[in-house]
C-alpha cells in the first residue's frame, strides 16, 4: 500500500507503519524543547494552555481544584481551576475561596517549569508564598501527564 500510494504523506505513513511493525520504534536522542529561552518567551496564557494539554482527563474526572496565582513581578493575577476533566483559567481575578494561593514571580515559576527547582524549594527560599492546602497543589500536579517523545504509531 505504501509503494502504491499516490499521496506523499500517506505513502510515508504506510511505510513508517510497516517499518515499525518489523523493527519497532527507533529511539533517538530526544531534543530539549523546553529550553530556558523558550520558557522565558512563552506567555503565561500559553503555559496554562500547555497544562491543559498535559491534564489526564481520566484521573481528573470528578475532581475540582481551584488555585489562585499572583505573579508579583508582572502585577498579574490568575485563577486556575480543574473542573469537568479540563483546566480553566481566568486573568485579573482572585479567588478568596481557592484551595491554594500561590504568590511568586515569573522567574521563580520559570524555574519550576524548567524542572530546575520545585515549588516547595521556592517556598523554603522565600521566592514563593503558599497559603491554603498544599496537598491540593500536589493533587493538581499529580493530574498532569509527562509524554514520551518517541511513541508507536501503528501499535499504540
Amino acid at each position: 500500500m505504501g509503494y502504491q500510494s499516490e499521496s506523499g504523506p500517506w505513502r510515508n505513513f504506510y511505510l513508517t507503519g510497516a517499518r515499525e511493525l518489523r523493527e519497532g520504534v527507533t529511539e533517538l536522542p530526544v531534543p530539549n524543547t523546553a529550553s530556558p529561552d523558550t520558557i522565558r518567551a512563552m506567555p503565561i496564557d500559553m503555559f496554562f494552555d500547555f497544562l491543559g494539554v498535559r491534564l489526564n482527563g481520566d484521573r481528573a474526572a470528578g475532581k475540582t481544584i481551584e488555585i489562585s496565582m499572583e505573579l508579583t513581578d508582572m502585577n498579574e493575577k490568575y485563577v486556575v481551576s480543574v473542573e469537568n476533566s479540563a483546566i480553566h483559567y481566568s486573568k485579573d481575578k482572585s479567588a478568596p475561596s481557592a484551595d491554594v494561593t500561590i504568590v511568586t514571580t515569573r522567574e521563580a515559576l520559570n524555574d519550576v517549569m524548567l524542572g530546575t527547582s520545585t515549588m516547595e524549594k521556592q517556598v523554603v527560599e522565600g521566592k514563593a508564598k503558599l497559603t491554603g492546602d498544599p496537598k491540593k497543589l500536589s493533587d493538581f500536579v499529580g493530574l498532569l501527564d509527562n509524554f514520551q517523545f518517541w511513541f508507536n504509531i501503528v501499535t499504540a
